[in-house]
């Protein structure tokens, strides 16, 4: 695993947004997060499973959280322009994005994959990233020290048969990475790097190997200090890196 031991109040008076927060490694990044002293902004589709984790981040007397119902499959540059406007009118700035998440889509050939599936994980995995960082990007620039950290996977790196608009859309997240990295280094105080988490044990690993034991993987959990790296100050000077959580 990586190895880094955070300090217990690494991001007191962070305002960090975490996308996909409802489930997986979003939930638990949200909820690693707040430990760590953040105030959470929970974003996903379904308010429900926000809700369970707001409720956590409260019983355990972490900063408060705010919850945005919002499904990025269908949201479009004023949900992002919306989103922006709260933001800065509930906190003024932000710290930090993290880029969580995101759909499998089918495992096919190319050659007969459906067009609609493809469009849809192309939205939520590239076209919404790009919104949302667009919106975004100004209220970072408020911020004294900001972090933007994407998911990206071994997959995104060298292509395998039959990860279809996954694949695909993970290149394009390194190459989004890489593009904003170059752009903001010398021109603002944000830094942009990804994280590839690697085998864990999540619903979508689940749905991707259904004949896999998930007792044999590290759980969202045993992969928390990459996260914690890079949206805190340790990290200062980073930027442009694609790390892996895993490290054999």
């Amino acid at each position: 695993m990586f190895d880094y031991q955070a300090p217990e109040q690494l991001l007191k008076d962070k305002i960090i947004l975490v996308t996909g927060a409802g489930d997986g490694i979003g939930k638990t990044a949200a909820l690693t997060y707040a430990q760590h002293g953040a105030t959470v902004v929970l974003l996903g589709r379904t308010t429900k499973k926000l809700e369970t984790v707001y409720d956590i981040i409260e019983a355990k007397g972490y900063p408060q959280a705010a919850i945005v119902p919002l499904n990025l499959d269908g949201a479009n540059e004023h949900d992002f322009v919306e989103l922006a406007t709260t933001l800065e009118n509930e906190f003024g700035h932000l710290d930090g994005i993290l880029h969580n998440a995101s759909l499998l889509g089918e495992r096919t050939p190319l050659e007969t994959y459906d067009a609609e599936t493809f469009d849809q994980v192309m939205k939520v995995n590239v076209f919404s990233q790009f919104m949302m960082n667009q919106a975004l990007i100004p209220l970072l620039k408020v911020a004294t020290s900001a972090s933007i950290v994407f998911t990206t996977s071994s997959v995104g790196r060298k292509a395998r048969a039959y990860w279809g608009a996954y694949s695909i859309s993970k290149f394009a997240t390194e190459g989004m990475m890489q593009l904003l990295a170059d752009e903001l280094e010398n021109t603002s105080n944000i830094r942009c790097n990804a994280i590839n988490p690697g085998a864990t044990r999540t619903a979508m690993r689940a749905s991707a190997y259904p004949a896999e034991n998930p007792d044999t993987l590290p759980t969202p959990e045993d992969i928390m200090p990459v996260y914690l790296y890079l949206m805190g100050a340790d990290s200062q000077g980073i930027n442009g890196k694609s790390l892996d959580a895993q490290i054999k």
